[in-house]
């Protein structure tokens, strides 16, 4: 069966649209036999879905919430919406999508992911970052025997906790193996640890009252942007080890730009151009002046893979052949994939007259 391309769409017909609290909902979406292999995916992978309106292309991305297929591949794919204020998809979801109804949808991406391996793993979560985490729970959990997972989730209320239903079934089914802690922001718990945010200073105590810190194999930190920068700050100063800690952060506003991975760098050339490869096919365009090279490429050829174009989602990674670029801001990439050789085109920008990206690697 030939490669699915990286960045095409396909239609995918809506099943479901599933109420999980006031302001969000689960759509699970269908998918046919001719497709299954190109959506299979691995826990914790997200989908970027797209839509035009007024000629206008929208396309966000959201976490695949349910287990990864068997075998066979998926017969149904299912992610959780939660409205955004001024959110022209989030809004879409909520109030117009019905079943019937069909959706755009790119294969399955993202490396914030733990395929089901024996140990002890551990998750921090902050509201709809449960989402990416809870297909990485059940499906490690179902295929092995020999795993245990600690969900700490840092959510405002009862009533805007998603998954709710869904997170409990688990502690029943595997109370020895999933150890669950609810924290609320805004609301008293009459059982558990006390209301307030989850931050670093409150972390670094917490967290080694709950479990052997220094024993957990992966932690995984998913969830606005302060949250996940107090947790990974929490989990460094408790002796964690960089390796062990994966990130995936929702909610960028509240981040910072910087600092760029090229600051305090010279200015980019006056004259520079990108050859990219993707899908087998290679080609080289001048860059113009501020473009990314996520943008020249895409002038070029519009079937380049992105979905936020904010440094945050991963989808436009691409293998840097050649040549230096200035990242403006990365919340994608491991260190480890950085040191490899990995930028985001995205946020990227040409530091030396030729550059060559390679997509397909």
């Amino acid at each position: 069966m030939a490669a699915a391309r990286h960045g095409a769409f396909h239609s995918l017909r809506v099943a479901a649209v599933d109420p999980l609290t006031d302001d969000a909902v689960a759509v699970t979406l269908a998918v046919p036999p001719a497709l299954r292999e190109d959506f299979r995916h691995v826990p914790g992978q997200h989908l970027a879905l797209r839509r035009t309106v007024d000629g206008r292309e929208i396309r966000r991305t959201y976490s695949l919430c349910g287990q990864a297929p068997g075998a066979d591949g998926p017969r149904t794919l299912r992610v959780a919406v939660r409205l955004v204020d001024g959110g022209a998809f989030s809004t879409y979801a909520l109030k117009e999508l019905v079943p019937g109804d069909t959706v755009e949808v790119m294969a399955p991406a993202g490396r914030f992911v733990l395929e089901p391996r024996p140990g002890h793993f551990a998750a921090i979560v902050g509201g709809s970052g449960i989402t990416p985490v809870l297909s990485i729970v059940s499906t490690l959990l179902a295929r092995e025997p020999e795993a245990r997972f600690c969900l700490i989730r840092s959510d405002r209320t009862t009533a805007s906790t998603m998954f709710l239903d869904e997170v409990a079934d688990l502690k029943d089914r595997y109370p020895g193996r999933l150890q669950l802690v609810q924290t609320l922001s805004r609301e008293e718990q009459q059982a558990g640890p006390a209301s307030g945010r989850l931050d670093e200073e409150r972390l670094t105590r917490l967290l080694p009252a709950l479990l052997p810190v220094d024993t957990v194999d992966g932690w995984f930190l998913c969830g606005p942007h302060g949250l996940v920068l107090g947790a990974e700050a929490a989990l460094r100063a408790l002796g964690v080890a960089r390796e062990r800690i994966h990130e995936e952060i929702f909610h960028v506003e509240d981040a910072p730009s910087g600092p760029r991975a090229g600051a305090g760098a010279p200015p980019g050339p006056e004259h520079s151009a990108v050859t990219a490869t993707l899908d087998g096919r290679s080609g080289s365009w001048p860059v113009r002046d501020g473009e990314s090279l996520l943008e020249t490429v895409l002038r070029n050829r519009p079937d380049a893979p992105y979905a936020c174009k904010g440094g945050v989602c991963g989808t436009c990674r691409a293998y840097l052949v050649s040549g230096e670029v200035r990242m403006d801001r990365n919340f994608a990439l491991e260190r480890e994939e950085l040191d490899a050789g990995y930028v985001l085109a995205c946020q990227s920008h040409p530091a030396t007259e030729k550059v060559e990206l390679d997509f397909d690697r």
